[in-house]
């Protein structure tokens, strides 16, 4: 019989990099970018800093999700201010565990939860449509390169 740690930890298929952005600055706005350098302050030309926050991501199944309660057709990336939009995987499923990204490693650390910015972007609600869909926080346990459309893996997975 499988543990609870193991059967949160299996996905079906390797996940891929579906959008890449930049924070160049508070309240900035973001870059849309194709490839970027990780270090261990999180993206090169982001605002990140290292430690378990270094990295934000969000799943793209979320996006049409945060539409719907948003009474939107779809919803921008830029908007949410997350650094990676990760599709085909649950990311929950990876929470402190090793997570390929192209060339680098992260950590799932913590839920990235909205600031009350997302009222400000999205208008009344728009705290509550992002709040449980917003994302993760990732620290950098190796530098790397990722672009678009790059593989993503939960290390250590066995798809037997």
């Amino acid at each position: 019989m499988l543990t609870l740690a193991e059967l949160t930890s299996r996905n079906t298929q390797p996940g891929r990099v579906a959008w890449i952005g930049l924070r160049p600055s508070k309240r900035a706005p973001m870059e849309e970018v194709l490839a970027a350098e990780v270090t261990s302050a999180g993206l090169t030309g982001d605002r990140g800093r290292a430690g378990k926050r270094a990295v934000t991501l969000i799943q793209a199944e979320h996006l049409p999700v945060i539409a719907s309660f948003l009474g939107r057709k779809v919803v921008d990336p830029r908007d949410l201010r997350r650094n990676i939009v990760i599709s085909g995987i649950n990311l929950a499923g990876a929470k402190g565990r090793l997570l390929h990204v192209g060339t680098a490693v992260l950590r799932l650390s913590v839920i990235c939860a909205p600031c009350s910015r997302m009222e400000e972007t999205f208008g009344y609600g728009g705290y509550s449509a992002v709040r449980s869909h917003g994302g993760w926080c990732a620290e950098v346990v190796l530098p790397g390169q990722i672009a678009l459309g790059d593989r993503v893996d939960i290390a250590g997975q066995d798809r037997a």
